[in-house]
């Protein structure tokens, strides 16, 4: 359970507070009794040294969060790959680095499961980061993102920096991205299955082969996991964030099939890339160290996304 007194009155800034993990976690903090602070890209440009300067002078954190990140799915990440390097790696240096000035008492990075090689044993450890290159599409994300664990504990080395850093897999829930050039495999299958049923469509086209696998982790859970990790986590070694569930992209098809109520046929593109070929944590670190363990069920957090997305499709589509 969350702690109330670690947080009422402590200064927090999430970065990436008004995107789809920050939303739920900004709503836990401030219920918390902290005075907490996010802001919009246009407000403060983290890719600029000098607006993340201005931001630690005007909101003056004691905890600071970092979320945002530059990030899509297989296609994205395949068109984007300097964009995704560059953005990432630079936003997390200088937040990072701004923070140590600043003598911010707690930094929490949020890095991402695409920094595990590509043929990482499963489930994934913690233990076995270093052991091979990424996957190759999202390679660059993720490897912009692993060296903010190497920027982490290189500060806590040097200068007592606390700072700590959480490997979330891959999130779902409702509020996420429908855009289908940078959604991820989720939102995107959920919005074509349900307009192929209202349009009456005969099928529909899903990237790879289905043979992949993929871990997800409900959204609403991985911020609580950020909320006890902050609060009760203070050592350099990275921490997975997982409900440790696989399921392959054939089968989770199959079921956002069944949920949305479309009766067409599913038609695997097969030059599509599948990404890489399995996903599943070992969570046993989070649990021990700050009693995480996802608790929504999968298909009751796919059916609670669907609801979402029934419910604000007729709004305009998050881009």
């Amino acid at each position: 359970m969350a702690e109330r007194d670690w947080w009422a009155g402590k200064r927090v800034t999430v970065t990436g507070g008004r995107g789809f993990l920050g939303r739920p976690l900004v709503g836990m903090i401030r219920e918390r009794g902290a005075e907490l602070s996010t802001f919009s890209s246009a407000e403060y440009d983290l890719t600029q040294q000098a607006d993340v300067a201005r931001m630690y002078r005007d909101q003056r954190p004691e905890v600071v969060i970092h979320l945002a990140a530059r990030v899509g799915g297989i296609g994205a990440n395949r068109d984007n790959p300097g964009r995704f390097f560059y953005e990432n790696a630079i936003m997390g240096i200088e937040v990072m680095e701004q923070a140590r000035l600043n003598g911010v008492a707690k930094f929490v990075q949020v890095g991402t499961v695409c920094a595990y090689p590509k043929f990482a044993r499963v489930p994934f450890s913690e233990d076995d980061l270093w052991s091979g290159y990424p996957e190759e599409t999202n390679a660059p994300y993720g490897l912009a993102k692993k060296m903010l664990l190497v920027q982490s504990q290189a500060y806590r080395q040097q200068y007592g920096f606390d700072g700590i850093y959480l490997l979330p897999v891959n999130l779902y829930g409702p509020g996420d991205k429908v855009d289908l050039k940078d959604s991820h495999v989720i939102p995107a299958l959920i919005r074509k299955c349900v307009e192929a049923r209202e349009s009456g469509a005969s099928a529909v086209e899903v990237w790879g082969t289905g043979a992949a696998t993929r871990e997800f982790l409900y959204v609403d859970d991985a911020a609580r996991g950020i909320l006890l990790a902050t609060e009760h986590y203070d050592k350099p070694d990275p921490i997975n964030l997982g409900s440790s569930t696989e399921i392959s992209i054939r089968d989770l098809v199959q079921l956002i099939v069944e949920l949305t109520g479309f009766k067409g046929d599913v038609v695997f593109d097969t030059s599509k890339p599948d990404g890489q070929p399995r996903r599943k944590l070992n969570v046993e670190r989070a649990e021990r160290e700050f009693g995480f363990t996802s608790t929504t069920p999968f298909r009751d957090g796919l059916r609670q996304t669907i609801e979402w997305f029934e419910q604000a499709r007729t709004l305009p589509l998050r881009r």
